[in-house]
């Protein structure tokens, strides 16, 4: 050991003195983290990991405190302690972006699953990386720490160590996780050690153990929560539950000149800095995409996605189970293996939540990763989209069978809601594409925005292809795909993806003086300016796209639109059920601009 056991110790004081102090002036926080688990983040961050090479990840993100003081004695640059959970401040879990921060975490199991995306980026990029993964009893509750575990050693990844914080109580009493938590580590491929999470001895061998290990480690770490606190053991140690003048007393007992003395060799000593890893894809050559034959948009992204591997463009694709009925795997891709991480597509497996945290994890360590399923689907990924939105991670998500023409696989397939939801998640650009010239717009825009994540939003079903025109700019988010032929337009039909040929249809039954716009993506057409807009929004304005209707109210008089369940049959007939019918909405549109 670079430290023995007694300055560890000491070292350790440190950090729980810093960290309690500022949940003491925050009078927010959690304090029972802080005092079970600092023997093990001070063992970490003074013994093992490597700075600028190593990484860690606290999947108990209410310990923010915790991490933020080992960081700060360290020598990382996160500003001041003082400012926690405060505006402008440190916030209350940790956020991506601060220095020495390597995943916005908080959501339980979403660092699990980061984890193992980081080390398996680590296999992919050659690097001789180490992943270290603090957890508690709430994050191997959670179904996404479960899915990302069982990845990790189907893969291998003896380059992650997972420690447990194993106090066995969580907010409402005793902990709720399996009964037989090691057994589960071990059915799963994991190599399990158990220590006691304040001996240092056994801490140091379970750690130099998991650097020489064929599968990825797993260190249970008994301990107890609050621990020399007047509230140790019990759930209300989780939270801010000690009096002031308790938690002062506790500071002051830990207090350790020796030990801030010895952190500071730490940072004195740190030989690098961890640079967050900028997204290493060009985008200057990428190809162009027409077809005039009816075909589905997934056929279409399928087409381009194989263009764009061929052309070099360094994607790392994958699917939850679905890479055929997606068309996310081309023949270009070649499957990154337990054996062999050499290629650009990873099976996922029947693991949406996994994936999406997994690709959190790849994309902050500089890679480009795509996962596909079915839209419907979006929601079991929606908690680690939102992170990669909050926390700018360049993810794209391929979501297909985007309405209710899947038809016969009836309606728990079929998507109403999960659109206009996706469209509401703060920075998150959503493209819906009708035809080939906007699933290349879509993934042009995608491939080549580095801090925001994309979905592309793709059709089951052919559809009719209209063509863009050639003078139009798509990258506006709506433009007149099919103009009227009077200088006076009399309605304007706002549509998306697979609505657009039908809008079309009905534009030539209304008459000459109706046009269509197409909106690929509604944040990037809401973004344009007003003067944009009502040159494009003109006469009586009407949206059609098979999902929610409400959200339309923002740019249109009237919306038709679904605002049920969608039902079990022929995809074309549940379609016009649904009141996608070319006739009957030529007529209700009629009605209300005669």
């Amino acid at each position: 050991m670079k430290f023995d056991a007694k300055q560890l110790a000491e070292m350790s004081k440190s950090v729980r003195a810093f960290a309690l102090d500022m949940v003491r002036r925050a009078r927010s926080g959690h304090l029972g983290i802080v005092l079970d688990a600092a023997d093990i983040i001070t063992i970490i961050y003074a013994n093992f990991l490597r700075r600028g090479q190593d990484r860690f990840v606290l999947s108990a993100g209410h310990g923010s405190a915790l991490l933020y003081a080992t960081l700060k004695l360290a020598g990382y640059d996160i500003g001041e302690l003082e400012s926690f959970r405060t505006i402008g401040g440190l916030p209350g879990h940790p956020e991506y972006g601060i220095d020495g921060v390597m995943a916005t975490t908080g959501p339980l199991g979403q660092g699990v699953g980061n984890a193992v995306g980081m080390a398996l980026a680590a296999k992919i990029q050659k690097k001789d990386e180490m992943v270290y993964c603090l957890c508690g009893d709430g994050d191997l509750s959670e179904g996404v720490a479960s899915e990302s575990i069982a990845f990790a050693g189907r893969y291998k990844l003896n380059n992650l160590v997972l420690l447990w914080d194993d106090n066995n109580i969580t907010i409402d009493g005793a902990a709720l996780t399996d009964v037989d938590v090691p057994a589960r580590m071990r059915a799963a491929g994991w190599r399990v050690i158990s220590v006691r999470g304040d001996d240092f001895g056994a801490l140091d061998r379970a750690l130099r153990a998991a650097a020489t290990s064929d599968a990825p480690t797993f260190v249970r770490c008994r301990t107890v929560i609050g621990r020399g606190s007047s509230l140790a053991g019990q759930p209300a140690a989780h939270g801010f539950a000690l009096s002031d003048s308790e938690l002062l007393k506790l500071v002051e007992g830990f207090i350790s000149p020796a030990g801030e003395r010895l952190w500071r060799t730490v940072a004195e000593n740190a030989n690098a800095k961890y640079v967050l890893n900028q997204p290493d894809v060009s985008v200057a050559d990428m190809p162009t995409l027409d077809c005039d034959k009816d075909i589905s948009t997934r056929e279409l992204s399928g087409i381009y996605l194989q263009s764009m591997i061929a052309a070099g463009v360094r994607l790392i694709g994958g699917s939850a189970d679905l890479s055929h009925s997606t068309n996310a795997k081309t023949s270009a891709h070649h499957d990154i293996t337990p054996t062999d991480f050499n290629g650009n597509f990873i099976n996922y497996g029947v693991r949406e939540h996994a994936m999406g945290a997994i690709m959190n994890g790849l994309a902050a360590s500089g890679l480009r990763p795509y996962g596909s399923t079915f839209l419907v689907f979006s929601d079991y990924l929606r908690p680690s989209i939102r992170i990669a939105a909050m926390s700018g991670l360049p993810v794209i998500y391929v979501f297909t069978h985007d309405s209710v023409c899947v038809g016969q696989d009836g309606p728990t397939h079929e998507p109403i809601e999960q659109l206009p939801s996706l469209r509401l998640i703060p920075h998150l650009n959503v493209y819906r594409p009708c035809n080939g010239a906007e699933v290349a717009y879509a993934w042009r825009m995608a491939v080549s925005d580095t801090n925001c994540p994309s979905c592309l939003i793709l059709s089951r079903q052919k559809i009719k292809q209209i063509p863009t025109p050639d003078n139009v700019d798509i990258s506006r988010g709506g433009y007149v795909i099919y103009p009227a032929a009077t200088r006076r337009v009399r309605a304007t039909l706002l549509a998306t993806g697979s609505e657009v040929p039908l809008a079309v249809s009905v534009a030539q039954m209304l008459g000459p003086d109706v046009q269509v716009v197409s909106v690929p993506c509604v944040s990037e057409f809401r973004a344009q300016d007003d003067k944009y807009k009502q040159k494009i929004l003109r006469g009586y304005v009407v949206a059609i796209e098979a999902a929610a209707s409400a959200p339309w109210f923002e740019f249109a008089d009237a919306v038709v639109g679904i605002d049920r369940f969608g039902l079990s049959g022929d995809g074309a007939a549940v379609y016009r059920a649904m009141g996608f019918d070319v006739d009957a909405i030529a007529r209700d549109i009629a009605e209300k601009i005669k």
